[in-house]
């Protein structure tokens, strides 16, 4: 009540000063017609009401940072984060998180959800913050962080703001107000600018390295590596991650180590400066189980991939094992990359009741990364997938991988507007609020209310969700979390680790609605087995 009061009194001090604001003004205006220039009383008359007219606009300044104060933002978490809870137990419900001592005086901006057991936030000044991480996981400080209970600054090897944030399975990455974006983590996930070479046919590895040049014809990693990881792979293809949390310790011994100090070293590099091309500006980022994507705001909405690209993820028309550089992926048709070809989105044609549907659309807008998938939203709505279709994540019907950008047919009349996606499965919602949904769905992550899997997007129906408008969505590895524009948080899918938030251990496989009190969501995002809800604090 003493903080509406305040409220209240400030907002009718500021709408007062607004009045004798305008007065004033009035007055100046008039003053200037009736002194001509003159010179003496007049004009010290104007100065002293310029003096009172930048006092009324200094208190309208402290209106707003009261204003501002009333609606502090506070970041929720629940789930599974091993270094926040005593005895690595679950957090059932929705907690909030302290924002630490250190930086009393920052506040919280936004969500960025997190990797496998670790959690990423980011502050009004520009700082990332991270916490939940274990020293007993298996897990890289290099990658989360020594910060267990307490979120702390993940220092970066830069002062500029980070605005935006994303993380794969075991690596992140990064954006600045400048554009420029940082990585860090697994190295097979951070660009190199280096070209390795495939195994030589006798036997030997040729492993000559280059100068990015441009070409794609010889970014493959050679079968060596393929097999080095190939364990690493599996951990979170076969959803057996959890139960063999050491396994990437295990795994750094078959790889002659740099650095013979610390295991870890050998698997994690530390954050980087990704290099593009010049003049190239990053607006968003995603990361997937070893890849990631960027979309760029100079180049009108160009995508760039790079990572690990065996199942079609970085969507260049090939099996691609390894692109150690970042690379433009031919999305939609673009003046820089197809002049003289139709791009791979509009080749993906589709016949429906006898007539030819393309994508259209002049540039990306939105981005999505799975564990082996990637999705993208054009400007004009259309949806495009391409990589891993094993499960139907892609959404064309049926199980084959897409090694390039196809439009999903099926949706072609629902403008689509943000576009989600997890291990095995995809969410996106259109611009009128509905959820679709496809893709893997043992655990109830699509929210149809079966566990059958789905190669065709299929339109959500619960009564839940019956006159709400979904505004934003996130997937962890085998859950989802949407944000309607009321205000709710809605969950379901895998909940072992308590990562719906429902106060038990039962997963859903419909959506249910998250009791997050008076707390008013903002954004939502979720990690590997957790879920963060960026919220306006109850006044």
């Amino acid at each position: 009540m003493g903080a509406d009061s305040s409220s209240s009194r400030a907002r009718s001090k500021s709408q007062s000063r607004s009045r004798e604001k305008e007065l004033l003004i009035d007055r100046l205006g008039e003053g200037g017609d009736m002194n001509g220039g003159e010179a003496g009383g007049g004009g010290k008359e104007m100065e002293e009401d310029r003096k009172e007219v930048r006092g009324a606009a200094a208190d309208d300044e402290m209106v707003k940072e009261e204003e501002g104060r009333a609606k502090e933002k506070s970041v929720l978490m629940w789930g599974y984060l091993p270094g926040v809870s005593p005895h690595r137990s679950p957090l059932l419900y929705p907690v909030a998180v302290r924002m630490p001592d250190s930086a009393a005086r920052d506040r919280w901006m936004d969500v960025s959800g997190g990797g496998c057991g670790f959690a990423m936030a980011i502050s009004e000044s520009g700082k990332l913050f991270t916490w939940g991480s274990t020293d007993d996981m298996g897990q890289s400080y290099v990658t989360s962080g020594k910060h267990e209970e307490t979120p702390e600054v993940f220092h970066l090897p830069t002062e500029v703001p980070i605005v935006k944030a994303a993380a794969g399975w075991a690596h992140c990455v990064s954006v600045t107000a400048n554009g420029e974006v940082y990585t860090w983590g697994w190295k097979e996930c951070v660009p190199t600018g280096r070209i390795v070479k495939e195994q030589s046919y006798s036997g030997g590895t040729s492993e000559k390295e280059e100068r990015h040049s441009g070409s794609l014809s010889d970014q493959v990693s050679p079968r060596l590596q393929g097999s080095r990881i190939g364990g690493v792979v599996s951990e979170f293809d076969t959803g057996c991650g959890e139960k063999n949390s050491k396994r990437r310790r295990l795994s750094s011994a078959k790889v002659e180590p740099e650095n013979k100090s610390s295991s870890e070293e050998t698997l994690s590099a530390l954050p980087c400066l990704v290099t593009l091309d010049t003049g190239v500006r990053i607006a968003s980022v995603a990361a997937g189980g070893r890849h990631t994507l960027a979309l760029s705001v100079s180049d009108v909405g160009q995508v760039w991939g790079w990572g690990y690209g065996g199942e079609g993820q970085l969507g260049l028309g090939s099996r691609i094992r390894n692109v150690s550089s970042p690379h433009p992926i031919p999305c939609v048709e673009s003046a820089s990359f197809s002049r003289d070809q139709p791009s791979a989105a509009t080749q993906g044609k589709q016949s429906l009741d006898g007539q030819a549907y393309k994508c259209m659309g002049s540039c990306v807008k939105a981005i999505a990364c799975g564990g082996r998938h990637s999705a993208a939203v054009t400007d004009t709505g259309a949806l495009l997938t391409f990589g891993w279709g094993l499960y139907g994540q892609c959404g064309q019907g049926s199980t084959n991988d897409q090694l390039s950008p196809k439009c999903v047919s099926s949706l072609l009349g629902v403008k689509i507007h943000e576009v989600a996606a997890g291990l095995w499965h995809t969410i996106c919602t259109s611009v009128d609020g509905g959820v679709f949904s496809f893709g893997g769905n043992q655990f109830g992550q699509l929210g149809t209310g079966s566990d059958q899997a789905e190669t065709l997007p299929k339109l959500l129906d619960a009564p839940c969700l019956e006159n709400k408008s979904a505004k934003r969505v996130s997937c962890g590895a085998r859950h989802t979390a949407v944000m309607t524009g009321d205000g709710q948080v809605f969950c379901w899918g895998w909940n072992k680790y308590g990562q719906l938030g429902l106060g038990d251990a039962t997963d859903r496989n419909i959506p249910s609605l998250v009791p997050i009190n008076n707390y008013q969501p903002k954004n939502v995002s979720c990690g590997w087995w957790h879920t963060l809800v960026l919220s306006e604090s109850p006044t």
